[in-house]
């Protein structure tokens, strides 16, 4: 099978397998009242969609398994311990998520676990997968800058700030699922991007993964789209942000994540903005934080919100074509 052929039947296999999930598991996590709390804190129109069914990230998440259970077989053969190591830190992130939204659904509020035990699995799981690369002689402590064929050897340091960089990625994704299909869709054309540069690296394991994400979006999004009738929860959102964080690695273009996630980290950047402003002087920079809040009560739908920062995302994944992929 060629790599186009590879491709298409991972983005179908999880697309139809996601689809059919959401299609007969919705009416299951309404009949175990597995909806959304919405706090008071957020936007007051957000109040109607409390009660709408979360955790559909199960729902992409089985769509994923399905392609890694046919086609990762395949990719075993050529990608070996090296396969095995992304997938386990990309699930890993997604059980984190699960594991907060199954507290949430036990307490029925919608706080899960607290900061720091979330934060205490995540610098575990990026920590053992950082070492198990490394293990595996597949990590490279320097890092390829942009627009250059320069390699910057970094050391030690490299550990330190893929650890903190990963970590804050994961978060970063989290903090974009916020209204409906805003964090499918920007990470719909993220992995877009990842599958070309797989393809063109010749990237078997990349590939498929980067596949099985693109159809698990498009069919996450057939019921996450504006008006949503599920939500992805933790589950789907920190699953998604290992597997941004997983292809940058996999690709050893760690700063590629600069580009790809510009979204991400905006949307982090806008709430340490708010919090460290609001500390110091009393007074809020915008309106409401993370920023899509902001430009949603500055008058934006929620359509127009996802269709522009799926936009910018293009953009600057483009940009992080012509920036890398010339020199790897």
């Amino acid at each position: 099978m060629n790599s186009s052929s590879y491709l298409l039947v991972s983005i179908v296999t999880s697309f139809v397998v996601t689809a059919l999930l959401g299609r007969f598991f919705i009416p299951v996590l309404k009949s175990i009242k597995m909806g959304q709390k919405i706090l008071d804190i957020g936007p007051r129109w957000h109040k109607s969609k409390e009660g709408t069914p979360t955790m559909g990230g199960l729902f992409f998440i089985g769509g994923f398994f399905a392609v890694i259970l046919t086609l990762g077989i395949i990719s075993t053969f050529t990608e070996g311990m090296e396969l095995f190591i992304h997938v386990a830190f990309i699930l890993f992130s997604g059980l984190i998520g699960f594991l907060d939204d199954y507290v949430k659904f036990i307490k029925k509020q919608n706080k899960g676990l607290n900061a720091k035990q979330k934060l205490l699995f995540q610098f575990a799981s990026a920590a053992a997968y950082l070492v198990s690369l490394s293990i595996a002689g597949k990590l490279t402590t320097s890092v390829l800058i942009p627009f250059t064929s320069y390699r910057l050897e970094l050391g030690i340091l490299f550990y330190l700030f893929a650890l903190v960089g990963i970590v804050f990625t994961v978060n970063s994704v989290n903090l974009t699922d916020g209204i409906d299909g805003l964090a499918s869709s920007v990470t719909l054309i993220v992995a877009i991007f990842f599958s070309v540069l797989s393809y063109k690296t010749q990237n078997q394991g990349a590939l498929l993964v980067s596949g099985a994400i693109i159809g698990g979006c498009l069919g996450f999004l057939v019921y996450n789209f504006h008006p949503a009738r599920v939500f992805m929860g933790d589950t789907g959102s920190l699953f998604l942000g290992g597997f941004v964080s997983a292809l940058a690695f996999w690709l050893d273009t760690p700063i590629l994540l600069l580009f790809v996630g510009i979204i991400y980290y905006i949307e982090s950047v806008s709430v340490i903005i708010q919090v460290i402003s609001y500390k110091t002087t009393g007074k809020r920079v915008f309106k409401m934080t993370p920023i899509h809040h902001h430009f949603e009560m500055s008058g934006w739908g929620e359509v127009k919100i996802v269709f522009v920062f799926s936009a910018i995302t293009a953009i600057f994944c483009t940009l992080g074509c012509y920036a890398f992929l010339g020199n790897i």
